[in-house]
């Protein structure tokens, strides 16, 4: 296990919980949202009276919470279960996060969970120790993320009849226009949808998400929703898991399913999450866009994010399916940056001065942010502390590009993972071991399953 890390963020405090409840006397219940390693919200319901009990003294739960697949199931493999008896370890809220749920007809509250092991440090299961480690790297050398990010994903219809389905695979809201069947950019296709964006934004105020734009995407029924820059690497992963969570809740109120899958369709554009990052000194400038040495700091960034990449990408790219996706137009599959260029891995988009930034485009949609942005936040550094050598930026098209892919699948993204001492000096051998055993399950999971296509071909 890597060395212990300071905590960066305050304990919770009891005077939250009753200041929540003297301004919110209804609430009956509790939602406690702990996010897994697959970014999955996990947890219980409470009654109202144990809140301020969980300010002070915290909530058992299994650690084993962590070493869950994407099914839920149980990962034996990572050591957390019968080697330990599977132990409790300490939940305690993220302070700020206690909010009332806009949607419940019930009065009902919600707050989110982080662990501490028995002896009070951090868990080092848990993905927000891991972004942590990445964080604190980046404090000791004076720097602070500002980060934002930006969620694709589409709008399906759920009450169709089934015998509609093409194949089992659901149908967008929108059917799209022409051959390609795309309208991008559309006003009439958000309009279409306008009061449902509307109530979005409204929970995503009551919740204290800042969303930014919303656009009509690539494909149809395909939508995307960007979070305001913040300056606390924490709250920007914790609000594009909340952003997630309330635009799936939202639409199910409409008799719509929200999904983040990163390749719905061979045919159509993916889902991807799209992170921007700068890096802020202990004034609050950004130090990427100071001249002369902010575009210094930035290529080294850049080649820091190229160098770990392929290492990265079961980080970035964390379901099975997600690797469908790294063959689309602006899915990019190659560890490339380039100026305002939309194809390629690392994109500096237009702006300079406080606006100076990267975008890193690689990360599905379904991804967990937490280790998302752990993964960027730790190659950035890689970066930082290392002079690596920075090819030059693409000009024209990526295809033309002759460089090795980065991984094709998941096999080939967890063999990279699994033997890289990068990973192992950022994260911690044993999280590296972990976080490989998990997704070695679900590759198992998905490998022995017998498809339709091939008992119609074979059968």
């Amino acid at each position: 296990m890597a060395d212990p890390k300071p905590r960066l963020e305050p304990l919770p405090q009891v005077g939250e919980a009753a200041r929540f409840l003297a301004a919110n006397p209804d609430i009956e219940i509790v939602e406690l949202l702990l996010p897994d390693t697959n970014g999955v919200f996990r947890g219980k319901w409470v009654p109202v009276g144990h809140l301020e009990g969980l300010f002070r003294d915290g909530l058992a739960l299994a650690k084993s919470v962590f070493a869950l697949d994407a099914w839920g199931g149980d990962v034996v493999a990572t050591g957390l279960y019968h080697e330990t008896g599977d132990r409790d370890g300490i939940c305690r809220p993220v302070p700020g996060s206690l909010r009332r749920v806009p949607w419940t007809a019930r009065p009902t509250a919600q707050v989110m969970l982080r662990m501490d092991d028995e002896d009070g440090s951090p868990f080092f299961a848990d993905p927000r120790t891991v972004l942590a480690s990445a964080v604190d790297r980046l404090a000791a050398r004076g720097f602070r993320p500002v980060v934002a990010f930006e969620l694709e994903f589409y709008l399906f219809d759920d009450t169709r009849p089934s015998e509609v389905r093409r194949g089992g695979a659901p149908l967008p809201v929108i059917e799209g226009l022409g051959p390609d069947r795309t309208n991008i950019y559309s006003v009439s296709d958000l309009r279409a949808y306008g009061d449902l964006f509307a109530e979005i934004e409204q929970a995503a105020q009551a919740f204290d998400v800042p969303t930014d734009t919303i656009i009509s995407e690539a494909a149809p029924g395909q939508f995307e929703i960007n979070l305001v820059h913040v300056g606390d690497p924490f709250a920007a992963a914790d609000q594009a898991l909340l952003l997630r969570r309330i635009i799936r809740q939202v639409a199910r109120r409409r008799g719509l399913r929200a999904s983040f899958m990163a390749k719905p369709f061979a045919d159509r554009a993916g889902n991807g999450m799209h992170a921007h990052v700068s890096l802020v000194d202990g004034d609050g400038r950004n130090v990427f866009g100071q001249r002369p040495d902010g575009e210094t700091l930035l290529r080294r960034a850049v080649a820091g994010l190229l160098d770990t990449m392929h290492a990265a990408t079961l980080m970035l790219v964390s379901s099975y399916n997600g690797f469908r996706r790294l063959n689309g137009a602006y899915s990019p599959s190659k560890a490339l940056w380039a100026e305002n260029n939309r194809y390629v891995a690392v994109r500096l988009p237009r702006g300079s001065g406080p606006a100076r930034r990267l975008e890193h485009r690689v990360a599905g949609a379904d991804a967990n942010p937490q280790l998302v942005l752990a993964a960027i936040l730790a190659g950035i550094e890689r970066g930082l502390a290392a002079d690596l050598p920075l090819p030059a930026p693409v000009d024209g098209d990526v295809k033309a590009v002759a460089t090795e892919p980065l991984p094709p699948s998941m096999r080939h993204a967890l063999e990279r993972f699994e033997r890289s001492d990068w990973v192992a000096e950022a994260f911690g051998a044993r999280w590296r071991d972990f976080y490989a055993e998990i997704k070695r399950q679900e590759l198992a999971g998905f490998e022995s399953y017998v498809s339709p296509l091939e008992y119609e071909t074979y059968l």
